[in-house]
């Protein structure tokens, strides 16, 4: 770990067979909140600077086939979806966080679901952005599918050729301009953004298509009355891909659960969202974090 008072630069950390590619911000003791980035949205700098400064231990961590994890041949992730739960408690036991507070945007939400249901004594916390309680496939018929818009995206838009830099960050530009909301497009912000995700993608096209091939293996929506976490549901209301609806069913089905609409907005982050989203996730409430005797070691309660 850091020492205290300090961020790491990216390292790799092993987790089974896996190489996971982790950034750390801010003093190891706060507590803790963790950030799978897939690879169409990675956590800013400034976001994680922020939640650290709001006296958090943030770690942010490529899931594998996206940034500098462990990538696949493209179409055949050698991987289920519960492997990436096991990869982020496997992550945990590294770092030596009996617990934390899981945060998880689109497709890492349903990562963070499934931490919460099936290792519930590992988290403090749960914020699920932009998700739903369903895995790749059909939704169920009381939930929004994807919007037109998507769907023409993803069956008429040519893919690029992987190999053609140029290309692939014009796709991504492409790829975020049909997945935001009313509220606007920043083009030269999605530009950065895309030749920086390509800059630091290992394969861009195992990032792009593996997690539509993952197998997710059984249901667990029926299962979300389970989690005991305190939970935090946000949804932009403009959302093409996972449509707003799907947001509402799950505050509606995890108990206590807070939904926070995030109006205009669609499958993005954008840095307008920011405040109302750190400041309902900090509402959640951290476990207090305590320095034993000699040892210095940490535990939270």
């Amino acid at each position: 770990m850091p020492e205290h008072g300090q961020g790491s630069s990216e390292h790799m950390v092993t987790v089974g067979d896996v190489e996971l590619c982790v950034r750390t911000f801010g003093d190891p003791r706060q507590p803790p909140v963790l950030l799978p980035s897939t690879s169409r949205l990675f956590w800013e700098d400034r976001f994680c600077d922020r939640l650290a400064g709001a006296g958090r231990f943030v770690v942010r961590y490529d899931i594998r086939d996206t940034g500098r994890s462990t990538a696949y041949a493209p179409g055949s992730p050698g991987y289920h979806l519960r492997d990436l739960v096991t990869d982020l408690i496997g992550l945990m036991d590294a770092l030596e966080l009996p617990r934390a507070h899981l945060v998880g945007f689109s497709v890492a939400g349903w990562i963070c679901q499934l931490a919460a249901l099936d290792h519930p004594d590992r988290v403090s916390a749960l914020t699920l952005i932009n998700t739903r309680p369903t895995a790749p496939g059909p939704a169920d018929p009381d939930l929004p599918e994807h919007s037109d818009r998507i769907m023409t995206f993803f069956t008429e838009q040519p893919r690029p050729d992987w190999s053609d830099r140029t290309a692939v960050i014009d796709y991504g530009v492409e790829q975020a301009r049909v997945r935001a909301g009313t509220h606007g497009f920043d083009e030269q912000l999605a530009r950065r953004q895309s030749a920086h995700m390509v800059e630091r993608t290992t394969d861009m096209a195992a990032s792009t298509l593996n997690l539509a091939h993952v197998d997710a293996g059984e249901r667990w929506r029926e299962r979300l009355g389970e989690i005991a976490a305190p939970t935090l549901v946000a949804h932009g209301t403009d959302d093409p891909f996972f449509p707003y609806g799907n947001g509402q069913a799950m505050a509606r089905e995890i108990p206590g659960a807070e939904l926070l609409p995030l109006s205009g907005i669609g499958h993005e982050l954008p840095d307008t969202t920011w405040d109302r989203l750190l400041a309902a996730m900090l509402a959640l409430g951290p476990e207090s974090v305590i320095e034993d005797g000699a040892g210095g070691a940490m535990s939270r309660r």
